[in-house]
């Protein structure tokens, strides 16, 4: 994939500003795209938009054809006239700087539900032949997930190992039964996700008129609690309980010195082979008519993956085993086409892995944060090395904001110690020439002057934020993906110098 000279912002839709507690498809949204035509920036790097599960995670989601209900904008229901104004009026103080999520769920479900039983008495014909079309179409993976979502509401939430036997392992008899008894939550599941997907559409038609694209991301893995597994056991690496055999996750790395233990069940490549890829294959599909480029999340593991005993408690006592290589994407091209695919290619790369990325023709990342620690692969993220045919950040999700990093003094499971970070420092002021003020923008100016075709910048370093301000600590189970910003923070100013940088380096309208 050729990817023409340009830059964007990274942020998260959850982290928009409004007053219900979380960001959304609605006003904030389009006026941050009004920032980003209005900065000269081509592009908007989301992360996954599916249903968070555990820890709140768009990586642990419990579909991955859903869209998370949550982002669903309150405010065009009432312009649709499916809630009122007075159906919003009660709404409680929520921060504005944190999503507070037990808050948040509690808030919108209720109103969300309210939005169901208002559709369903007041929908003209139109209306409810929209709804039956969009669950026709999608009924694919619409039905198994509505299901999914309705009997784990029946069953307190618990993950669906823990259900009802009959119904955790899928019999068919109870799968009818369930379906007939929770037929007006499926229903309600069904509408909800017709809402998110109308209001993306409309969001992403904005955004496309203005010269901007979508960035999305398509996690490598899955949640053990989603309905994916619970609909495909077959193709996992579970026991005949539907428990992980083994899970995913990384060795020790820069982020932990005792790996990331992600939990993720592993797939049956040899299974999914059978098939043409045809699981892997629809969600290509998928997420390719909601986005334009996808970051594949963790491209490495499709040549290697760690492999961790399911009873393991850290990433340590784990293993590389070979994942399905160029097969898969070769399956993916036959049947969709050119793919436009960002490789996620951090953490331990191997030949191999460059290799693959390489044959296929894909982007690879370079993170500016990364330049200038003793790590054997540090030369490769300094913009002198960067090849044209690269995606470079001054930071990603996963990274602490350039102005938290350049505070920082080491400690907690970071594997850099004050030395390190003595060292670091030292060199990077060296290398890009700079007393050290404004480092947000020291780093911006040198991701926008690179050769590399796309410099993507979280909207957290654009605006100068320090730690308080960063989305995800990898080693962290709780806590993170909260970070909001305040509506107040875009300034004029700061909209005028991106677009400065932006166009003197050639990557602006």
């Amino acid at each position: 994939m050729k990817l023409a000279r340009s830059s964007g912002i990274l942020l998260h839709p959850t982290s928009l500003p409004g007053r219900f507690g979380i960001g959304d498809f609605g006003p904030a949204a389009y006026r941050f795209a009004d920032f980003l035509a209005g900065s000269s920036q081509r592009a908007w790097q989301m992360l996954p938009l599916g249903p968070t599960g555990y820890g709140d995670s768009p990586y642990q989601c419990f579909s991955a054809f859903a869209g998370n209900p949550l982002l669903i904008s309150l405010e065009t229901l009432v312009e649709k006239g499916i809630l009122s104004s007075k159906d919003l009026g009660g709404a409680p103080p929520f921060p504005d700087h944190e999503v507070d999520y037990g808050r948040v769920i509690e808030y919108k479900v209720t109103l969300l539900k309210r939005a169901y039983h208002n559709f369903k008495s007041q929908a003209s014909g139109s209306e409810g032949d929209d709804l039956e079309l969009f669950s026709r179409m999608n009924s694919w993976w619409l039905d198994d997930y509505s299901l999914f979502m309705a009997v784990k509401e029946a069953h307190a939430a618990a993950m669906w190992t823990r259900w009802d036997a009959s119904i955790a392992m899928r019999q068919p008899e109870a799968v009818t039964r369930w379906s007939q008894e929770l037929a007006d939550k499926i229903e309600a599941r069904k509408f909800w996700q017709y809402l998110f997907f109308t209001q993306w559409n409309a969001l992403k038609r904005y955004c496309h008129d203005r010269g901007i694209q979508i960035m999305g991301d398509i996690p490598i893995f899955v949640a053990h609690d989603s309905a994916d597994v619970w609909a495909h056991r077959g193709i996992f690496s579970l026991d005949d309980h539907g428990n992980p055999l083994v899970v995913a996750g990384v060795p020790p790395d820069y982020f932990s010195a005792t790996g990331q233990l992600w939990g993720n069940p592993l797939y049956r490549w040899d299974v999914i082979a059978r098939s043409g890829y045809k699981w892997w294959v629809d969600r290509f599909r998928a997420i390719l008519s909601l986005v334009d480029i996808i970051r594949l999340d963790h491209f490495r593991g499709f040549e290697a993956y760690w492999e961790i005993p399911s009873t393991e408690t850290t990433a340590i006592r784990g293993r590389w085993v070979k994942g399905p290589g160029a097969k898969l994407f070769k399956a993916l091209q036959k049947a969709l086409g050119e793919l436009p695919i960002v490789a996620e290619n951090l953490g331990v790369i191997t030949p191999e892995v460059e290799q693959l990325r390489n044959q296929f023709g894909f982007p690879g990342m370079a993170v500016l944060q990364f330049a200038f620690g003793t790590d054997p692969q540090a030369p490769g993220f300094r913009p002198h090395n960067y090849p044209r045919n690269s995606v470079v950040y001054t930071g990603t999700h996963d990274n602490d904001t350039t102005m938290g990093w350049w505070a920082s003094t080491g400690g907690g499971e970071s594997t850099r110690s004050s030395e390190d970070i003595g060292r670091e420092r030292e060199f990077a002021l060296k290398f890009l020439g700079t007393g050290g003020k404004d480092m947000n923008w020291v780093f911006i100016r040198w991701v926008l002057a690179s050769v590399a075709d796309l410099a993507m910048i979280p909207l957290q370093d654009v605006l100068g934020l320090g730690t308080e301000a960063r989305m995800n600590l990898p080693s962290r189970p709780h806590g993170n993906w909260r970070w909001r910003f305040n509506s107040k923070m875009l300034t004029d100013k700061i909209r005028e110098r991106l677009k400065e940088l932006t166009v003197i380096y050639d990557r602006g309208n």
